[in-house]
């Protein structure tokens, strides 16, 4: 079977996901189902554990029908309640049986059967609820190839249902329970009653998988009350430390909110150092780390939770490469690209397998390190890290940097690794403007930028342990690759830069929101970022909704694509960030109040991504049929929006904070309570009056003015 990193990048058809699901999740755990709270068989939808379908089926039958779905809801990121009701008895209009099903997620899962009889004399009852499982691989069931692959049986018992699954080595199992006795025949579990008038009956189901023999305790148990469980106080504690966002702008308000407890809900909590939180990169698909994407999220994140950059950071650094394996494109210093588990028996993030091919992580691991040392936090553990951030920087000159002109290119060592290894990944993402793929090795724009800030970064660092040597190399890296960047990569008789140099060192000359990054970073020369700003919000580009990720005048454009056409939310608010750092605040704007526009139509929440098709065509977004919701970095979007509306830009070991907030036309108050910063809680106050600042503490001066250089 082809690695899942394979499978990912090479374009594979996914299968569509039916109207109305709801996703629930929780670490490395997630359900989906109908808005009844049935897993149909044959679809994409189950139980989920470790990158395996624990369940793949699951209905309800109340009184010997299924019951008529009345309403359904997310309560928490992983919990549901779904509002059922049997079916009248002929002849009248209205039941007297409601069902209720309180479900939970959390390495494994617990459903709440509650049946009220609001009838006036005591209902006969009967629940039948029958399952099925699988255990089918996380990305064979994405695109539609779930098949039959080890030797799957089911044992009942007076006490539940245990299915049990070998292939080779390696062994699953799915042991299904209830609180009430039941009547476990076959796949089925029954359950008869006589509910009093006016009263209810009820019961608990648990749901517990085994991995290789070993059971893992679900985080919800029968018996014990939910809001006492693990993820119920994990997200209390979220909830309390967030900054609190209070704006005349509901749909801002909004999105912040629950970009920020979709955030707490994707987090990962590995058993070998419980305290650290990573990011799982999205739901449904991608409930694994990432680095890239864990990289990118918790920058953006740095407002709400600067701890999540420092775990993120620590967890990257304790799997960097340290050998070369053509087998995983691993290479001492390199950042992983992504973990998966598979038939891995471990439950911590070392029982998983590696894969190294990215070209943006590393980088991106010294950028991310530098910008927590900005925020004056977590000075230790940054000073820890230098090692490993020194090592990632080797791997760009020893191994990135693959011919030596001083750019950063990508090729997979092998057919099993990424072909494309930049943010775009899929296999038709770089492309000429005239519609030729590239070929590898290529030196993508915004890698280049990336380099850039690290190595601004470390020189910074070397500054300040008064180590002039390493500051002087590393600032001269810098402008000698700003210098040659700005030369190399700009076309000018188009007035934009290449997407990236193929193999002959040629221009990728096809208009792509990459260029939107190089601004992100500082590397594009301030007579250039005019003519960029404006290719940006070209209505080739701008669909009214986003940026798009490859301009609607390029052959092979495709709105409705993964990454040639498409609208990919994180990408627009890093493109935001950079045309708010190079002074295009109205630009920026636009922008940001385009995707909250799309926003409101997802239910307050950004997808992964969506269509392309112009606003003046469709009058509201187009969703993109496998999209992840909730998606990390789409998540933590919002929170590089606030950051770029308040011009919020910290130098805390320097003793400043530059804070010069412009709001967006649409909005005409903004208040932020309990901004984490230099280890104290800062308040920010902006009207069309002016911005009132407190609690930055002493020896913090506040600059009203952006940052200034610009690009510096």
């Amino acid at each position: 079977m082809a690695e899942p990193w394979t499978v990912a990048g090479a374009g594979a058809e996914p299968m569509d996901a039916p109207e109305g699901v709801v996703t629930l999740v929780q670490g490395s755990a997630f359900c989906i189902s109908g808005r009844d709270g049935d897993v149909a068989p044959g679809s994409p939808q189950g139980l989920f554990f470790r990158d395996t379908r624990f369940l793949s089926g699951i209905d309800i039958h109340l009184n010997d029908h299924r019951p008529e779905v009345l309403a359904a809801e997310r309560t928490t990121p992983f919990s549901a309640t779904f509002v059922l009701r049997s079916q009248p008895i002929a002849g009248r209009a209205d039941s007297s049986l409601l069902l209720l099903r309180y479900r939970y997620v959390g390495r494994g899962m617990r459903e709440d059967l509650v049946v009220h009889n609001y009838g006036e004399e005591p209902a006969y009852c009967s629940v039948q609820l029958r399952f099925s499982a699988d255990f089918a691989n996380l990305f064979a069931v994405k695109e539609g190839r779930a098949r039959p692959e080890g030797q799957v049986t089911l044992a009942t018992s007076r006490d539940g249902l245990v299915f049990d699954y070998r292939k080779g080595n390696s062994r699953r199992g799915l042991r299904i329970s209830s609180s009430e006795p039941a009547q476990f025949v076959g796949d089925t579990a029954a359950w008869e009653a006589i509910v009093p008038a006016r009263g209810q009956w009820s019961t608990c189901v648990q749901f517990t998988a085994s991995i290789d023999g070993d059971e893992i305790e679900p985080r919800h148990l029968c018996g014990q009350p939910v809001e006492l469980a693990t993820p119920r106080q994990r997200l209390d504690q979220w909830r309390q430390a967030v900054p609190a966002v209070a704006t005349d702008y509901d749909v801002f308000h909004q999105a912040v909110a629950k970009g920020a407890e979709d955030l707490g809900a994707l987090r990962i909590f590995d058993p070998d150092f419980p305290e650290r939180a990573v990011l799982a990169a999205g739901a449904p698909w991608f409930m694994t780390l990432f680095g890239r994407d864990s990289l990118l999220t918790s920058w953006m994140a740095l407002i709400v939770d600067p701890t999540l950059a420092q775990d993120v950071l620590q967890t990257l650094a304790r799997f960097q490469g340290t050998k070369v394996d053509p087998r995983n494109d691993e290479e001492p210093g390199r950042i992983l690209h992504e973990m998966r588990f598979g038939d891995a028996s471990s439950l911590s993030l070392g029982g998983g397998s590696v894969y190294y091919g990215t070209a943006d992580a590393t980088p991106l691991f010294v950028m991310l390190l530098g910008e927590l040392r900005r925020w004056g936090l977590a000075g230790d553990v940054v000073d820890s890290l230098l090692p490993a951030a020194d090592l990632a920087l080797a791997w760009i000159e020893n191994y990135g940097d693959r011919d030596g002109d001083g750019y950063v290119e990508y090729q997979r060592s092998s057919d099993k690794g990424l072909a494309n290894q930049g943010w775009k990944d899929s296999w038709d993402a770089i492309r000429f403007a005239d519609g030729r793929l590239a070929r590898a090795p290529i030196a993508l724009c915004e890698v280049q930028g990336y380099v850039y800030g690290a190595y601004l970064a470390r020189a910074h660092f070397a500054h300040e342990h008064g180590d002039t040597a390493t500051e002087a190399r590393y600032r001269a890296k810098a402008v000698a690759l700003k210098t040659a960047f700005n030369r190399d990569f700009w076309i000018e008789d188009r007035g934009w830069f290449a997407m990236g140099l193929d193999a002959d060192k040629q221009q990728i000359d096809a208009l792509g929101s990459n260029v939107g990054h190089c601004l992100w970073t500082g590397i594009v020369d301030e007579d250039k970022a005019r003519a960029v700003a404006d290719r940006l919000l070209s209505p080739e580009m701008f669909s009214g909704w986003g940026i798009r990720t490859l301009s609607s005048e390029m052959t092979g454009y495709n709105p409705i694509s993964y990454h040639i056409g498409s609208v990919w939310p994180h990408d627009n608010a890093i493109i935001a960030a950079g045309l708010t750092r190079y002074g295009f605040v109205e630009e920026a704007h636009r922008v940001i109040t385009g995707l909250l526009d799309a926003a409101t139509h997802f239910g307050g929440r950004l997808p992964e991504l969506f269509g392309g098709l112009s606003r003046d065509e469709v009058p509201f977004p187009v969703s993109y049929p496998s999209s992840c919701s909730p998606q990390a970095w789409s998540a933590a979007s919002p929170l590089l929006f606030l950051r770029s509306i308040l011009r919020l830009d910290p130098w805390v070991p320097y003793g400043k904070v530059w804070l010069d907030p412009v709001l967006p036309p649409v909005m005409s108050r903004l208040r932020v309570d309990r901004i984490p910063l230099a280890g104290r809680r800062v308040t920010v106050e902006v009207d069309r009056h002016g911005m009132h600042a407190e609690g930055m503490g002493a020896g913090v001066e506040v600059v009203r003015s952006p940052r200034a250089p610009l690009t510096a």
